[in-house]
């Protein structure tokens, strides 16, 4: 009788599958008697295409033990995140026995907040062969738990498995917090450190500073002293001790009042008072006993010294010797004292000069008027007998007569204008148009211009006005353009330019001419002078030149001449702006 045959399969294939199939059976068998005896651990795990069975052979005994009694969390995962075996660590952390963890899903323990967090570094691991990540797990009670998870791909009886290593974080927080607590500690003690080197650096400092400062007030030339913050004298240089001979182991604080002239105490304890209360800087003269028994004038200052805070800490001063400087101002109020009495018997002087010239130009005037008055009627009487040959001569010697009281006249007003001019130092001030003035100042002096066929030239534009006295500027203008006119050479026809300009401090007025002109060198000091006349060729009294420098100076300016024999003359007056 023939085998039937499988359709498709010959007889050789057939021996070979039943040989294959024999083989995997014993190797079944095998697995079971292993399972059975305990010598490999096996977990079944159902899938679509049933039942799988994975195991941890025995020859991993040692690692295996290890792994047990670490004290991090292990397991092994399948490709979809079931738990192939977990360590006994990572069943404490989840609050449940290891049956009941094994052959779970992992993420049935972690929190769905980070589920798809999960899902990524788990689907990211499997596909680089390894990853690393942080989540939370969730205990049995509630409780969660950070972990750190380290993951890798393994393979065991040629099946892939993902081994994951869990490190518990809280530790590491705890850790964190006790490190930040410590260095917190460290901090605060390496500021207190810092702190106390600053301040031992500032100890040092003030130490040094005290000495260098003690050097300092040993060398200057005055007296040096220092109190505390309630007055209290602390230090003396040695100049003290060398001014007054005192004992230098006598206390400090009592050595003052002892060498104070006793009148100066009063006032001296005052100021001292009020500076301590109100902090202003101490500042007096007083006078000090020397070892040679005499009182010599010294001049005490004393300012605060503050701290940070700005309260006073000490009070540091000095004393000079300011006796000479005393004695010169003593000789200086003297000599000011009779340098007052002089003045004041100048001002009597003048006062009694300016009556005498009022006096005597008042007593003057009266006789001349009788004069006048008898030459009027002595021509009257004689007009009818100037026919006769012995009267020939009367009306000549009269006009002479009548020409001298004229001329006392005229001196007599020009003292009375030069009394004035010392009662006055200046009328109030006034804003003076310059051709508006001058105009009318040549309408006076029209007649004069005229016979001499004079030209004058204005220029007054970079100064059109000047503030002054108008009754005082156009006695000045007069006067200048007066003698301009006559003291004019008889070669030319007189020709006078008035200009003015501005300086920085003064308005200045110039009038220059084409006359005769002066010999400075000699003529210069007379030119001002009262009474003084240059020219004995024209009539004058000496006066006006001298009005004009009084009015000048009075106000605060002055006059300036440049001249030259048989050029001319320029008259420059400054007014002060």
């Amino acid at each position: 009788m023939r085998e039937r045959e499988v359709p498709g399969k010959s007889a050789a294939e057939l021996a070979r599958e039943n040989e294959e199939l024999r083989y995997r059976l014993e190797e079944a068998e095998e697995l079971i008697e292993a399972v059975r005896t305990g010598a490999v651990d096996a977990l079944a795990i159902q899938s679509a295409e049933g039942p799988r069975i994975f195991t941890l052979e025995g020859a991993d005994h040692g690692y295996r033990t290890l792994i047990e009694q670490m004290n991090e969390g292990a397991m092994l995962l399948s490709e979809d995140g079931t738990i192939l075996y977990g360590n006994a660590c990572l069943a404490s952390w989840l609050g449940r026995a290891l049956e009941e963890v094994i052959g779970g899903r992992f993420d049935t323990f972690i929190p769905l907040d980070f589920h798809g967090y999960w899902l990524l570094l788990l689907r990211n691991s499997w596909q680089a062969g390894k990853g690393k990540g942080e989540l939370p797990l969730r205990a049995q009670d509630g409780s969660l738990r950070p972990l750190s998870l380290s993951m890798n791909v393994l393979t065991f009886h040629e099946t892939p498995v993902l081994a994951v290593i869990a490190t518990d974080l809280s530790a590491q927080e705890e850790i964190k917090v006790i490190q930040a607590r410590v260095a917190e500690q460290n901090a605060v003690i390496a500021r207190k450190n810092e702190e106390l080197v600053r301040q031992q650096a500032a100890r040092q400092a003030i130490e040094q500073a005290a000495a260098e400062a003690s050097r300092m007030l040993e060398g200057i030339p005055q007296i040096a002293w220092t109190t505390d913050a309630h007055g209290i004298t602390t230090y003396l240089n040695h100049r003290w001790f060398d001014f007054t001979g005192a004992n230098s182991h006598q206390p400090l604080h009592s050595q003052w009042q002892e060498y104070m002239f006793p009148p100066d105490a009063e006032a001296s304890t005052a100021r001292w008072a009020q500076s301590l209360q109100t902090g202003e800087p101490f500042d007096l003269e007083y006078r000090f006993r020397t070892q040679a028994g005499d009182y010599r004038w010294l001049l005490g200052r004393a300012l605060p010294s503050r701290n940070e805070q700005g309260d006073i800490v000490q009070w540091v001063g000095t004393f000079t010797d300011i006796h000479e400087h005393k004695l010169a101002l003593e000789r200086i109020d003297q000599a000011q004292g009779e340098l007052r009495e002089n003045n004041e018997q100048l001002l009597r002087a003048n006062v009694d000069l300016d009556n005498f010239i009022y006096t005597a130009s008042h007593d003057l005037k009266a006789p001349i008027s009788n004069i006048e008055g008898l030459l009027y009627a002595l021509q009257t009487e004689l007009r009818e007998q100037r026919q006769s040959s012995e009267l020939k001569q009367v009306p000549l010697i009269l006009a002479m007569m009548q020409d001298s009281v004229d001329r006392f006249k005229r001196t007599i007003e020009h003292l009375t204008e030069v009394t004035k001019l010392q009662k006055e130092h200046g009328h109030s001030a006034a804003t003076v148009e310059l051709e508006r003035l001058i105009t009318e100042i040549e309408l006076d002096l029209a007649p004069l211009m005229q016979a001499a066929d004079a030209t004058l030239e204005l220029d007054v534009q970079q100064c059109p006005t000047i503030s002054f006295s108008e009754k005082n500027l156009r006695s000045i203008i007069y006067n200048l353009l007066s003698n301009a006119l006559k003291y004019r050479s008889p070669e030319r026809p007189p020709r006078v330019r008035i200009s003015s300009r501005l300086d920085p401090e003064f308005a200045v007025l110039s009038v220059q001419d084409n006359g005769l002109g002066l010999n400075l060198n000699h003529d210069g000091r007379k030119l001002f002078a009262m009474f003084q006349r240059l020219h004995d060729h024209v009539e004058g009294t000496g006066i006006g030149l001298y009005m004009v420098k009084k009015i000048v100076d009075n106000a605060g300016g002055r006059i300036e001449v440049d001249s030259a024999v048989g050029v001319g003359s320029t008259f420059r007056v400054y007014f002060r702006r």
